[in-house]
């Protein structure tokens, strides 16, 4: 007995290519959701990671500004896929369409909704590929565990046809069931790691976002009060003819 279980081959690849069909798919789908998993991981932490310090680096240099139009100036020299440039481009767009307008409550309310909906887009933009995480994380264990309670049929099946309960017969049948809940759970846990990792990072990269859009809209707002409180310039009074006068007195 003992003799016949050593010369099975109990490789992860030799129980591959023993293994059931229906096994040896589950496998393979297995695999391949680990290897997406990865590869969303390498294509977006370099992203995320370049946009971050893009961000913050944006984010000390508008601190500096004191107005709108200075921060604009500033937005000029960060590129064209700058999303600070955008939330200003949003600020200064909402003052040209409310030219004109007296109720600077009003405009300011607007460009504050504008700009959140702005960054509610980025957010939903960098979250693309998360759900496909969230899925492989939370089905792949019990995908893992199909496989397994399919091969260990098998065996049992085996064991009914040979009408034996030598080890050799069962024991290289559980090694290939359980060897797909190996990987189920290979494939889930990295996936939900990352999840957890990209979930937290776009959230303070968000949040980064939303200090910025605070900001463009703190500045829009100090100059719309600004130009509320400077006196408005008098009429020009008309000049008397004083030649009239004298010749009429």
């Amino acid at each position: 007995m003992t003799e016949n279980l050593m010369q099975a081959d109990l490789s992860v690849w030799g129980m591959y290519q023993h293994a059931d069909i229906v096994v040896k798919a589950v496998m393979i789908g297995l695999i391949l959701a680990s290897v997406v998993t990865w590869a969303i991981f390498f294509s977006k932490s370099a992203k995320l990671m370049s946009h971050k310090r893009r961000l913050q680096r944006e984010k000390r240099q508008l601190a500096t500004a004191r107005s709108l139009d200075e921060a604009s100036k500033m937005a000029d020299g960060f590129g064209g896929h700058s999303l600070s440039r955008r939330l200003i481009d949003e600020a200064q767009n909402e003052l040209e369409l409310s030219e004109g307008c007296e109720d600077k409550e009003g405009i300011k309310e607007r460009t504050s909704f504008r700009l959140e909906r702005r960054v509610a887009a980025v957010g939903r933009h960098l979250g693309r590929g998360n759900g496909y995480l969230a899925t492989i994380g939370a089905i792949s264990p019990f995908v893992g565990l199909f496989g397994t309670v399919w091969g260990i049929m098998n065996s049992f099946i085996g064991i009914a046809k040979t009408q034996t309960t030598n080890l050799a017969v069962v024991a290289p049948g559980i090694a290939e069931a359980l060897l797909a809940t190996a990987i189920g759970l290979v494939a889930a846990i990295p996936a939900v790691v990352i999840y957890n990792v990209f979930a937290r990072t776009i959230g303070n990269y968000k949040a980064n976002l939303g200090d910025v859009a605070a900001q463009v809209l703190l500045l829009q707002s100090r100059d719309l009060d600004l130009s509320a409180s400077r006196p408005v310039p008098a009429p020009a009074q008309p000049v008397r003819n004083n030649t009239q006068q004298l010749r009429v007195g």
